[in-house]
């Protein structure tokens, strides 16, 4: 059973940080590859960052690269995005995704205010 859970998202002033998390509240995520979307208003959904289900590689958009760090713990069942430096461009509903047999299956989102 998948259901993703982000947390996290707030106001916060330019040059500050925060810290998402994403969850599942019934299975494992230990399986999955986990990835980091986000939307501003009228903007398409962009991917943010991804993390391979060992947590060995990642991937940052450009736009974030060098300030934005994911990770993942098992005990907790939790996908972290530690947000540094945040510039007002960040400001969007951030949002956690994973595919299982084919099928996406998205959080419901949280928002950040820069």
């Amino acid at each position: 059973h998948l259901a993703l859970v982000e947390s996290g998202g707030g106001l916060v002033q330019p040059g500050g940080s925060l810290r998402l998390s994403c969850r599942n509240e019934g299975s494992t995520l230990d399986y999955f590859a986990v990835a980091w979307f986000r939307q501003a208003p009228g903007k398409q959904r962009e991917g943010v960052s991804c993390i391979s289900a060992n947590g060995e590689r990642t991937n940052y958009a450009e736009s974030v690269k060098g300030r934005f760090t994911i990770s993942r713990e098992s005990a907790s069942n939790t996908v972290y995005l530690q947000m540094d430096s945040l510039k007002p461009e960040d400001t969007a509903v951030y949002y956690c995704k994973l595919v299982q047999s084919g099928l996406p299956y998205w959080g419901q989102g949280t928002q950040v205010t820069v």
